[in-house]
């Protein structure tokens, strides 16, 4: 997008021809920041649009002339109704984490973008996972796409030492604080599925001497900002996320993710694994199991092809009642073939039928 617009600049009347669409404001920093790096040589202007930050600042600078935007689908519409932004332009299209935006229900904003946009366009989807949903909204709005896969998705995961624990209920923030503290990483990134497990999580981690921060969609972006700049310059040793708010957290060399509570999907599995183990790095994932999970963490190792050992903290012996679990026992290739082979019944001898019978058949009738 970069070479294909600097290529063809127009300094006196610049034009918005490329826009970038994220589901959240952290991945506006991350990916500006990606085009300032790669432009860095480069005569392209391109701006951040996203909600909490003055419209004032962005209206500005937009109207001093902008190549590329980066934005949030919210602010990027509420710019184009109120004619700050003319999206008529738009040229080359990318939905970044397109599932993630799709399942956030942003459909009816990205159709509509798409419409604002000039009908001569390329248009890139990234994500992790393909859903259904991003295959109906290419043959909606692409034509004879063309799917580039980077990785597959067994190849990632072979990079990364996958651990699970098994762990009753009541005692799993101890285990995680044992682990966490037992660790020699710097950096551990542990996932939650609720903001309310975030912050019980990250109040029992710093009553038990481990620095944490949290990162959920009722935390102000700034404090959210604050918290993963402490991460990366690793002046907390662990960083508590939702999916969504995680999505894009890119960390360099990050050696370590928790599943502090397990995915809802394979999918959301997926995209927790790929924080780790990233440009042949090697990383570790380790799941915390209670007996509620077990059926739905098999789902994912079917899935993903894994097969992970349970195992039990010899600090942490189970209480809770475990579930019967069928163990399936292979058997020998010959009492495979050794069946046995059903006995024939003899058919039974039919009976003399006597007059007394028919009478009695007939009484009956």
């Amino acid at each position: 997008m970069l070479n294909k617009i600097n290529s063809n600049l127009n300094y006196e009347n610049r034009v918005l021809r490329g826009l970038i669409i994220v589901p959240t404001r952290e991945l506006v920093e991350q990916v500006s920041k990606t085009l300032a790096d790669f432009g860095e040589f480069l005569k392209v202007k391109h701006t951040k649009v996203m909600g909490g930050t003055s419209r004032t600042k962005q209206t500005k600078v937009i109207g001093s002339g902008i190549d590329i935007v980066v934005a949030t689908a919210g602010r990027l519409l509420d710019l184009s109704k109120d004619e700050i932004l003319d999206l008529s332009s738009v040229n080359f299209i990318v939905l970044d984490e397109a599932d993630t935006m799709l399942e956030m229900g942003f459909l009816e904003e990205i159709e509509e973008i798409f419409s604002l946009c000039s009908p001569k366009r390329q248009i890139i989807m990234c994500s992790a996972t393909i859903s259904q949903n991003i295959k109906k909204l290419a043959k909606e709005f692409l034509q004879e796409p063309v799917s580039v896969q980077v990785h597959d998705r067994r190849d990632r995961v072979d990079l990364i030492n996958h651990k699970a624990y098994k762990i009753d209920k009541k005692k799993k923030k101890e285990l995680v604080t044992k682990l966490i503290k037992d660790s020699n990483y710097k950096q551990i990134l542990l996932f939650v599925n609720k903001k309310d497990a975030a912050d019980a999580a990250i109040e029992h981690f710093n009553t038990h001497g481990v620095k944490a921060a949290a990162i959920h969609g009722e935390i102000e972006y700034k404090q959210r900002v604050q918290a993963i700049k402490d991460f990366r310059n690793k002046k907390i040793q662990v960083l508590i996320a939702t999916d969504i708010a995680a999505r894009g957290l890119d960390i360099e060399k990050l050696p370590l993710v928790i599943n502090y509570t397990l995915p809802e999907s394979t999918d959301d599995f997926t995209h927790r694994v790929g924080r780790t183990g990233r440009a042949g790095n090697r990383g570790e994932v380790i799941t915390i199991l209670t007996t509620e999970d077990y059926n739905r963490f098999t789902k994912i190792e079917r899935d993903l092809k894994l097969n992970v050992k349970r195992e039990v903290h010899e600090s942490f012996p189970l209480r809770d009642r475990q579930p019967r679990q069928k163990v399936q026992t292979k058997k020998k290739l010959s009492e495979k073939k050794s069946r046995k082979t059903p006995v024939k019944k003899e058919p039974a001898k039919s009976k003399k039928t006597t007059k007394r019978d028919v009478n009695r058949s007939f009484r009956r009738k």
